[in-house]
């Protein structure tokens, strides 16, 4: 017999640097330079829900990939770490077109904050784009929760940068006219991103492509060629009324 079906409670929201799914980081644990927030909705945003959780370093988040809640699930998927060609078991990849949609990541917690007696989470980058629903939030635990021996297919080892970065002297100029205490090692993070090769695995490289990136209320252009990515423009966005 099949157990009854039985729904999620969200419990929180994640506030982060990351607005579309285009250039998401592919792992929690991938960008080091930038923070993000969980928000707590009411009732779970009291103290009582997080106390005794500041003794703790590192937490799991249990998350929905509510971008792709209009996509059916696959049973075979094609992970960017196998060039995107190759196919695996959606069971055996971390990809977001899942039967039940739930991610998972173990983020760094840094400060629990209580603003106007409304608990908030600041953490380590994640790989969740703004707005992403929190369903959960449990302890790590190391002995319990890590494994030095353990074999990771395909992922045995951490990803290398495949690009190199550089400014043109206009993104410069646009960093420079940015406030560093609401934009903190902003050109370090493009660096991080840009770095990893944010574009789709199976895309050749193609000579002189410019593409865009959504970060914080601004939009990141860069001109890549081979391995060289150059970042042109660092402009807000305007938002329509």
């Amino acid at each position: 017999m099949i157990p009854e079906e039985k729904s999620l409670q969200t419990i929180g929201i994640i506030h982060s640097p990351f607005k579309e799914k285009f250039g998401l980081p592919r792992q929690a644990s991938l960008i080091k330079s930038c923070t993000a927030e969980i928000e707590l909705y009411k009732p779970f945003n009291t103290e009582d829900f997080v106390k005794g959780l500041e003794a703790f370093s590192d937490i799991w988040l249990i998350f929905g990939f509510h971008k792709h809640e209009q996509t059916a699930h696959r049973p075979l998927v094609r992970p960017p770490r196998l060039g995107g060609n190759k196919k695996v078991g959606v069971f055996a990849s971390r990809s977001p077109f899942r039967p039940n949609g739930l991610g998972m990541s173990r983020v760094q917690l840094i400060e629990i904050k209580n603003l106007n007696n409304k608990i908030r989470l600041r953490i380590s980058c994640p790989d969740m784009v703004d707005g992403t629903p929190i369903y959960d939030i449990k302890p790590y635990i190391h002995y319990a929760d890590s494994n030095e021996h353990a074999i990771c297919g395909f992922a045995q080892e951490m990803p290398e940068n495949t690009l190199n970065v550089e400014f043109s002297q206009d993104a410069l100029s646009d960093l420079s006219k940015l406030n560093p205490l609401i934009y903190p090692e902003l050109k370090q993070t493009i660096y991080e991103l840009l770095a990893q090769n944010p574009c789709p695995a199976y895309k050749a490289m193609t000579k002189n492509k410019t593409y865009g990136i959504k970060l914080y209320d601004l939009n990141i252009v860069w001109r890549q060629t081979n391995q060289l990515a150059i970042v042109q423009s660092i402009i807000k966005t305007i938002e329509k009324v």
